[in-house]
């Protein structure tokens, strides 16, 4: 697979909308390259681009963009909330996939080099990217804003790691680094006073706040000024007001949300608020967020209140949209601000993004796909879908209270099984269709045929490890079935039973599908240990199935 990068550059340009059009027009023109989200900000006059795709595509597109920002942006003509230093302000490359840190930060001071030299601009490293660590904070960086670096350049500990120590008055000075991802947040409180905001930021960011005493800053033996720390690590924070909404917020970013994920800053921060006699209103997301942020959030909320968390991906995330307050200022569409949502291909779910109609009516088509093995893949979906309705149902069941939890992990597990045997269902038809393709490659040479045969063979050990992996998972939501039919809610008894009845018609079916392709492949050790192994859980659900009909026809006892 290839190596993917995400490129997070922020301009200094956030009310023209042509200008920032004409910037991500040069990041589009490079192929390999996709554009994801654009997050203009009036107050700040800023705007937050991301993009990604193959390291090499992805600093070409970064070079343009900082060569057209520094074009187009006048800085000493620039006035805004965020701090900031050049009109292509920070560039961070984030490992996203198949590379580390180290190899995003070669590419990041491959970036950096270009830039200095080749548009003669000054270039500061940092995070990942920068070897001094005397330096490699932005914060630190930018300190002193493009107003102070027409000094702070010329002072030796300053000069930049690439490009001429002269401040360029247009263009100002820029920052490329690679660091991890970064997520920015925005909390909205009921105020409009920044010294107050200011004063929540210090509570909650890890470096938190200058000890005083008598009004006086208090220093070490070196000389430095002794810190407060904040109650969050991995937080950096700042209080700002916001004219285009009228009201404060607290500017946070979380470097880490392994160690403070968004929902606990939120929670935080409400309580420090609070304290204050301040209330949060709301929060903002600035450009993308992984989706398990939002899905952790979701469930974190849940267990608060006490409910299952074994509900789907949408709910889960309407459920930290609700609870964050991220539509208070302006509607959040996942669809937009989820990073993993805009870079799936929109054909990649194509049968289960149909209605249940449509799907029927394709099935019934001419067409051989979608065939059994997807409709196995469904079945399987479904039996796993109603195991976990009881699970639900029994968790907010009046006098249950105390148990909201075991059931709230049993339909934890039954949502996973359903959401794998949903992408099945797709997976199956696309199986399908990669033998097709498979056997239309051509056969008039001798290389041809045996690059054909080899393509065949491929398609097909892929076509019986889809119906596989379908056994498997739905064999595998037996034991909630059961536990439900033992001990859930009694008056869903019967969907229990009809959840067994399409599990054991999901596994047989999908392994009609593995024994019809495993005739067409070469390779008998493997396809006789995955026979061995396929008749091994068709005897078990067979088995599993009985007994829990034999439960649930005691329960129902007519």
């Amino acid at each position: 697979m290839q190596p993917i990068i995400e490129c997070v550059p922020n301009f200094s340009e956030g009310v023209n909308l042509q200008t920032i059009k004409l910037i991500t027009d040069e990041i589009e023109s490079i192929e390999g390259v996709r554009l994801l989200n654009v997050d203009p900000g009036i107050a700040t006059n800023r705007t937050v681009v991301t993009f990604v795709g193959h390291p090499d595509a992805v600093i070409h597109a970064a070079f343009l963009a900082i060569k057209k920002a520094g074009e187009l942006i006048d800085m000493s003509k620039h006035t805004g909330e965020h701090p900031r230093m050049g009109a292509t302000d920070v560039c961070p490359l984030i490992p996203i996939a198949n590379i580390t840190m180290e190899e995003t930060a070669r590419y990041a001071q491959e970036l950096a080099k270009r830039v200095g030299e080749e548009l003669n601009l000054p270039v500061y490293l940092y995070e990942a990217a920068q070897s001094n660590p005397a330096r490699n904070n932005l914060s630190v960086i930018r300190a002193g804003e493009y107003e102070g670096f027409f000094k702070k350049i010329k002072q030796p500990e300053w000069a930049p790691d690439f490009g001429p120590a002269e401040f360029d008055a247009k263009r100002g000075g820029t920052v490329i680094g690679a660091r991890d991802f970064l997520v920015a947040y925005n909390v909205n409180l009921n105020t409009t006073s920044t010294r107050r905001a200011n004063a929540i930021a210090f509570d909650i960011r890890e470096a938190g706040r200058v000890k005083k005493v008598n009004g006086k800053a208090v220093v070490d033996e070196n000389g430095k000024t002794v810190n407060i720390p904040g109650s969050l690590k991995s937080v950096k924070a700042i209080g700002w007001y916001i004219e285009e909404y009228g009201v404060a917020q607290i500017s946070i970013n979380l470097t880490n949300l392994n160690v403070t994920p968004i929902h606990i800053a939120f929670d935080e921060t409400c309580k420090k608020a609070d304290a204050r006699g301040i209330r949060v209103t709301g929060s903002e997301l600035v450009g993308l967020v992984p989706l398990k942020a939002l899905l952790d959030a979701g469930k974190y909320f849940l267990k608060k209140q006490q409910r299952s968390i074994g509900i789907s991906e949408k709910e889960l995330i309407k459920i930290a949209v609700k609870s964050l307050g991220l539509d208070e200022l302006t509607p959040f569409k996942p669809e937009e601000r989820i990073i993993e949502y805009m870079l799936a291909k929109p054909e990649g779910r194509k049968l289960v993004n149909m209605t249940v109609a449509a799907f029927a009516d394709e099935t019934a088509s001419e067409s051989p796909a979608p065939g059994g093995g997807s409709i196995a893949a469904y079945m399987g979906s479904l039996g796993a879908a109603l195991a976990t309705m009881v699970a639900n149902l029994s968790s907010h069941k009046a006098g249950w209270d105390e148990r909201w939890e075991e059931f709230s992990n049993w339909a934890e597990k039954g949502e996973a099984a359903k959401a794998t045997l949903l992408k099945l269902v797709d997976e199956d038809t696309a199986a399908f269709n990669k033998i097709m393709d498979a056997f239309g490659l051509p056969k008039s040479t001798d290389e041809e045929k045996q690059i054909r045969k080899d393509a065949i063979q491929q398609a097909t050990k892929y076509a019986i490890e889809v119906p596989f992996k379908v056994m498997q998972v739905a064999a595998g939501t037996m034991e909630l079935i059961k536990a439900m039919a033992v001990t859930g809610n009694p008056n869903s008894v019967s969907d229990a039973g009809v959840g067994a009845l399409c599990v054991r018609s999901a596994v047989m079916g999908a392994f009609m599908n593995v024994r019809i392709n495993a005739a067409g492949y070469d390779d008998k050790n493997f396809v006789d240990d995955i026979l061995q192994q396929g008749r091994v859980i068709e005897e078990q659900i067979i088995k599993d199935e009985k007994e829990i009909l034999q439960i649930v026809n005691e329960k129902i006892g007519i």
